[in-house]
């Protein structure tokens, strides 16, 4: 059995498994977006600038992107169901260490863990989505990923009720969010491991046939592929960059133009981060009905406007349009996801790798890079900037066609 494939193409999507998949998601990024959240709090603590703070993205994001891809690959071979619990204990391991780090070196050390628990989870979780999902892909993803996008909201809101009146040591306290996924996360194991003995069991008992049919040229060449996975990896690292200048920076932004409280600036960068998660599931479920090519050209040609008109707009229609870029942005993501896997069937783990990886990494960068360029010219300079990366998009001309399969 290749177990790459999803275990039972023409049943339903197993929802059950689907959504456990995106609670440990939820509660996976939640921790994560926990680092962004708390930077008000450690900058002044720790006197750090903007390149100190763009370096703790960095370490969290490369930590995470150099290991993913060989994960994944690992594990298209051998498949570890059980290594995301290792993942989300690494995770913890790194919590705790934001709550009682004494110096900046070990708040440096606690998002590496931190990176590390998110290299282990993505590849293996988005096998699995892949697996339960019946055919269904766009709605298999759309879940998946709105678990993720939804946590990573929570993270500014938790911190803006709980982290800023308490202070950083109150970090630990999402440790029992950490023992939570880990506990679904060995269910989700088990039940997957049902679902392989399963499908083992019904393709044992097929009768063999006399003769099996020639297999198919492929699509597509390897150079052809290489290309594409290149291009789409461009795509959402160029989303990406613009949300991690959001979620590094953003409440600065805020402070510093409109001089509201931390507070405020948290809940802001919530509903930006909160409209992500309805971008991506509306954008998986409509993906399937529409096909993966429209979904991109609406996100890229959607987006655009609104990301040049935002450095110069007043408090309200700043969190209107910031709203309003994120629903676009976000709605290509389970679009680019499918349309690699299309493109490389058999090689889930990898492309999870690569695109929760490579790509998140690759944004961590740009944080890091932004940081740096903030602190010479100032952080409204830096969002005008930022305001052009969705024009990156205009990459997908060059994609090829892949056959749409709908759910």
């Amino acid at each position: 059995m290749n177990v790459s494939q999803p275990i039972a193409q023409t049943r339903r999507a197993d929802l059950p498994v689907l959504f456990v998949l995106s609670a440990t998601h939820l509660l996976n990024d939640m921790i994560q977006s926990l680092i962004p959240a708390i930077y008000p709090i450690i900058k002044t603590a720790y006197a750090l600038d903007f390149g100190q703070i763009g370096l703790i993205t960095l370490t969290f994001q490369i930590t995470a992107s150099l290991l993913q891809p060989v994960v994944g690959h690992y594990t298209d071979k051998n498949p570890m169901p059980y290594s995301m619990v290792v993942g989300m204990g690494c995770t913890l391991t790194g919590l705790i260490g934001l709550a009682y780090a004494g110096s900046y070196a070990l708040l440096l050390i606690s998002a590496a863990c931190v990176g590390l628990g998110s290299s282990i989870f993505h590849p293996e979780a988005t096998r699995m989505a892949r697996n339960a999902s019946g055919g269904q892909q766009g709605l298999a993803q759309g879940i998946f990923q709105v678990g993720g996008q939804s946590g990573g909201a929570l993270g500014p809101l938790l911190a803006a009720f709980i982290i800023v009146p308490r202070g950083q040591a109150s970090v630990a306290w999402f440790s029992a969010a950490a023992l939570l996924a880990m506990i679904l996360m060995v269910w989700t194991a088990r039940r997957y491991a049902e679902l392989s003995k399963a499908a083992a069991a019904a393709a044992a008992a097929k009768p063999a046939k006399a003769a099996a049919p020639a297999p198919a040229a492929p699509a597509h060449t390897n150079g052809q592929i290489a290309f594409a996975i290149t291009i789409l990896v461009i795509l959402l690292f160029s989303k990406n960059a613009y949300s991690s200048s959001f979620s590094s920076y953003y409440t600065f932004y805020l402070i510093g133009k409109f001089g509201i409280s931390v507070q405020g600036s948290q809940l802001m960068l919530f509903l930006f981060l909160a409209a992500a998660a309805v971008g991506a599931l509306a954008g998986g479920i409509i993906g399937d009905r529409i096909g993966r090519n429209r979904i991109l050209w609406f996100s890229i040609l959607g987006a655009l406007p609104f990301s040049l008109m935002l450095p110069f707009a007043d408090l309200f229609w700043t969190g209107v349009l910031t709203v309003v870029i994120n629903l676009i942005m976000a709605s290509s993501f389970a679009a680019i996801l499918i349309y690699a896997m299309e493109l490389m069937p058999g090689r889930i783990g990898l492309i999870g790798g690569l695109f929760y990886g490579l790509s998140f990494g690759l944004g961590g960068l740009a944080a890091a890079i932004l940081g740096e360029v903030a602190d010479w010219i100032g952080i409204e300079a830096v969002y005008r900037i930022c305001a052009f990366l969705p024009a990156i998009g205009l990459l997908a001309w060059f994609l090829p066609k892949v056959e749409h399969k709908r759910g």
